[in-house]
């Protein structure tokens, strides 16, 4: 079974309730978070996370706005990319 993999990266100051909140929209649409790496430098978070949407009903486009939209929220900046898209950008 193939997957369908996209790219969030999360930038902002640190405090608590990032991840949960980022981890609890992605389970409502039905995502598997695939691989997560976080790191704190000096006061900010930093949060890098692949996610398999194939089993999603979202859209790719809407949970790129609802991520976004999150991040406003919470004052962190977050992108999304699907990983064709990062491959292609970063192809030799």
């Amino acid at each position: 079974m193939e997957k369908e993999l996209i790219f969030i990266t999360v930038i902002g100051r640190d405090r608590k309730g990032i991840v949960a909140s980022i981890s609890n929209l992605l389970y409502r649409r039905n995502l598997n978070i695939e691989d997560i790496v976080q790191k704190i430098i000096k006061d900010y978070f930093v949060m890098a996370m692949l996610v398999d949407i194939k089993d999603s009903k979202c859209s790719f486009e809407k949970l790129s706005k609802d991520l976004v939209e999150l991040g406003k929220r919470m004052n962190l900046i977050i992108q999304v990319q699907h990983e064709n898209i990062f491959k292609m950008m970063h192809r030799i």
